[in-house]
């Protein structure tokens, strides 16, 4: 039986038991044209209380999934939470009138949590402002995490102020000033307090300093100190750490590319975070400034490209794919969890950094081509070489042109893998591309909207770059001690508005993923059996068979992906099959239900040897 399913190829069995088939290649203008306001409306079903998929938690809280299982993320991200609401005060601004109810509930939550004592601290000092995510009821998570998380108060001041700016714009200082600011300065008391301290990364598995982290810290407080006087009032520590914060931000540079994280963890240093950190500072009226990392950098550029090499040879997905075209993005190269995958929201940021690098020579009027960026050139654009190409050159609009066509390529990768009803889930699988992790993802939903719109050449108001992008001299790590006190006017002049629930439908099926992590033998296949028609009722001479596509030294993976009845219940175990010889895992036999929550519809169970 094992000789016989090996012959039908180990990728083919994982591709045929996934159920996914990957889309079409066609025009990336219809695809998002028809995922944009899928994605929209699915960031919206995660919010409360009036979201489809957010039953039961407390209003403006924003869920990172309705994923409760395989893995859990059923709960509230400070850091994922402002990136979205950033993207919302975004689309709000440009013209998505009905955003406004949705963005004042956050603010008014925001003002809550702000004041919860939780396992990283409370108000008083400031300190529990690091801590990285709540339940969805908006009260303290107490259980084990990566704590604290120093770039969340600097994400949510940011969303924030760009509304806060779009009041001041309207003429309504007051209720910026009464309502907004109280909450915005507590967080940049934080960011200009905290900013010199470790704490955990993006992906929260790591104890250090982070480019991310370091980035929007400096955006943060030179949009503070900007707001605070257009407020009437000052903010001294924003001035005075602002610039230090951004000379701590040039350590990250090691000469050729960016170092995404300082910390003892055994990686190389390439991250997707290093992208995310320059979309999420891009600022439309700066030029290629190397000091703030714009994207249109020579820095950005060449660390887009070694990012971008790092996951060529990774993935099955980006077999055969050469340099200058575009391949799936993950996490970073060293990355095990769930297996090591491409994720939708990483590959969107891939495309988000060169949309935003156009928009920016655009406006500037020409390229600039150094020997730090002539590498990233030449991939996609053979005849490059160091100079400067006005707009009006041939040159110029070849290199314009490339330039675009491998955004493009990033964002039709998620479109391939992107299933037909345009759920995004938070990975893809390496091998075939199957959605996999957490179905519905916040997050994926709000990346691939601030990418669509970065190639409409649809771009957020300027944070004040061009005036803060002047590096000292001398380096001086002094933080201030801030001063916090709690928000408490949260009634707006115009309430927000009350909306139904959207309905929900429970799903009737999820792709599930059963990962294995077990060490083989040459010859030793693994299977999977269970209580279940669908796994085989305990058979072993019809077992399923598990893809070793991904067997690496460091990570013994075997999987297969399934499509299960939602709700339905089994037991379940794997074992070795040797030239016939059985081996089943120990006892106790593993059990499993198949999620039934509204907006799943994927799972992934991570199981190890026993």
């Amino acid at each position: 039986m094992a000789a016989a399913l090996a012959a039908l190829g180990l990728l083919g069995i994982a591709q045929a038991t996934s159920g996914f088939v990957p889309r079409a290649t066609g025009s990336l203008d219809s695809f998002l044209s028809k995922e944009t306001p899928i994605a929209l409306q699915g960031v919206l079903n995660n919010i409360g209380a009036s979201g489809a998929f957010s039953k039961g938690i407390s209003e403006g809280v924003v869920v990172a999934s309705p994923s409760k299982t395989d893995p859990n993320y059923w709960y509230t991200w400070t850091r994922d939470s402002a990136l979205t609401l950033k993207c919302l005060v975004d689309e709000f601004i440009g013209g998505n009138s009905d955003l406004e109810s949705v963005i004042k509930e956050y603010i008014s939550t925001s003002a809550s949590i702000q004041g919860i004592s939780n396992p990283s601290g409370d108000l008083s000092d400031g300190s529990g402002l690091g801590e990285p995510k709540f339940m969805v009821n908006a009260t303290a998570f107490t259980g084990d995490w990566g704590r604290p998380q120093r770039d969340g108060p600097a994400l949510r001041a940011t969303a924030m102020m760009a509304y806060a700016n779009y009041l001041i714009g309207n003429g309504d200082n007051s209720t910026a000033d009464s309502i907004v600011w109280p909450i915005v300065k507590n967080d940049l008391a934080y960011v200009a307090q905290y900013w010199n301290k470790t704490g955990f990364d993006l992906w929260e598995e790591t104890d250090g300093s982070s480019f991310f982290a370091t980035a929007v810290q400096h955006r943060a407080l030179v949009e503070g100190d900007a707001l605070a006087k257009s407020l009437g009032h000052s903010c001294d520590d924003c001035a005075s750490q602002a610039p230090q914060v951004l000379c701590f931000l040039q350590s990250y540079w090691n000469g050729s590319s960016i170092v995404a994280n300082f910390a003892d963890n055994g990686r190389s240093g390439i991250d997707v975070n290093s992208a995310i950190g320059i979309i999420a500072t891009f600022d439309p009226e700066a030029d290629c400034d190397d000091a703030t990392f714009q994207p249109c950098s020579s820095r950005s550029l060449a660390s887009h490209k070694v990012l971008v090499d790092s996951f060529r040879d990774i993935f099955t997905l980006n077999a055969n794919i050469s340099s200058g075209s575009a391949v799936a993005i993950g996490r970073y190269p060293e990355d095990v969890f769930q297996g090591g995958n491409p994720w939708y929201l990483a590959t969107s940021a891939a495309a988000e950094v060169l949309y935003d690098a156009l928009y920016q020579w655009d406006k500037i009027g020409s390229i600039n081509i150094t020997s730090t960026s002539l590498a990233f050139f030449k991939d996609i654009y053979s005849s490059a070489s160091v100079g400067t190409y006005s707009s009006d050159s041939s040159e110029y609009k070849d290199i314009v042109s490339a330039v675009k066509t491998y955004a493009d390529g990033f964002l039709s990768i998620v479109a391939k893998y992107t299933p037909s009803d345009g759920t995004l889930s938070e990975q893809f699988q390496r091998d075939h591309g199957a959605p996999m992790s957490a179905s519905g993802l916040t997050w994926s939903y709000a990346a691939l909207l601030t990418a669509a719109s970065r190639r409409a050449s649809k771009v957020p108001a300027s944070w004040g770059e061009s005036s803060a992008a002047s590096v000292p001299s001398t380096c001086s790590a002094s933080p201030a001690t801030g001063s916090y006190t709690s928000a408490t006017a949260t009634s707006w002049p115009t309430a927000p508005a009350t909306t139904s629930r959207p309905s929900c439908s429970a799903p009737t099926e999820v792709a599930v993923t059963f990962q294995e992590i077990v060490t083989t033998n040459e010859g030793e296949d693994i299977y999977l059996s269970g209580s279940s028609k669908a796994l085989s009722n305990w058979s072993t001479t019809d077992a399923i068979l598990l893809s070793a596509q991904d067997y690496r030294d460091v990570n013994n993976l075997w999987y297969v992906s399934l499509t299960l009845p939602a709700g339905s219940s089994f037991e379940y175990k794997y074992f070795k099959n040797s030239s016939g010889t059985i081996t089943w895992e120990e006892d106790p036999n593993r059990s499993y239900t198949v999620p039934s929550d509204c907006g799943v519809s994927t799972a992934c169970l991570n199981d190890e040897w026993q």
